[in-house]
């Protein structure tokens, strides 16, 4: 049976040490939609495919870039209720290091805290906040973020473990999306050259037409205030990457 018996405890090691459920959360971001980042010299992007599951949806009410303090945003692959939960989250606890410290919380403390509360998800299965079972997250995040240490780029996988990245890609077509990365990518890039290569990125492995419509940008430049581009902006870096 392998490690299958082990696939619906989230506290029991299987015998080649996974946690199993960690590893169904992999699969529900790997089959979310493709997100990616990419840090510059002068700032950092992160973008999106933004596919509606019909016609008929407002396409202004779906949003998947995020800002978690002005400084600060973030995207996500995977599960879109549980990224609310950690947007959530991670806001009250940037306000709460405002009120005591009276200053913007650092990108990596905030990286590091959401980070540990997504660790807690696997380590126990009964919350005593709620006194109710839970799960794992089902998302991955990439956390865009400038402050005196310049433009930094963070992903937070399911099992809480977080690392710091030059470019990263998540979701349905991570593959092909960071080896396109790996080739495209230069230190000395700057934050326009940052948003064309993310969009020919998402390009790559897209079914069908890149509009305005169905992708998010949202960027963070050396002012320090986290923008998340119009559907106008958006086309304007279009017309030029064409």
């Amino acid at each position: 049976m392998g490690d299958s018996q082990y696939s619906f405890s989230l506290t029991t090691f299987s015998p080649s040490g996974k946690l199993v459920q960690i590893e169904h959360a992999l699969t529900a971001v790997g089959s979310g939609q493709t997100s990616l980042g990419i840090k510059a010299a002068n700032g950092v992007v992160i973008a999106t495919e933004k596919k509606l599951p019909s016609i008929l949806v407002d396409e202004t009410s779906v949003q998947k870039i995020q800002s978690l303090t002005p400084n600060i945003g973030v995207v996500y692959s995977g599960m879109g209720p549980d990224f609310r939960v950690l947007v959530r989250k991670s806001r009250k606890q940037a306000q709460q290091y405002y009120r005591l410290y009276k200053e913007t919380i650092p990108v990596t403390q905030l990286v590091r805290e959401t980070a540990a509360v997504m660790q807690e998800f696997t380590q126990s299965g009964y919350n005593l906040v709620c006194c109710s079972g839970v799960r794992p997250f089902g998302v991955s995040l990439l956390i865009a973020g400038y402050d005196d240490n310049g433009p930094q780029l963070y992903q937070v996988d399911p099992s809480g473990s977080y690392f710091s990245w030059k470019a990263s890609a998540m979701g349905k077509n991570v593959s092909n999306a960071k080896t396109f990365l790996e080739k495209r990518y230069t230190e000395d890039m700057e934050l326009d050259d940052a948003i064309h290569t993310a969009i020919l990125t998402l390009k790559e492995g897209y079914e069908g037409q890149i509009s305005a419509n169905n992708i998010e940008i949202g960027v963070i430049r050396a002012d320090r205030e986290f923008k998340v581009l119009t559907p106008a902006e958006i086309k304007d870096f279009l017309e030029e990457v064409e």
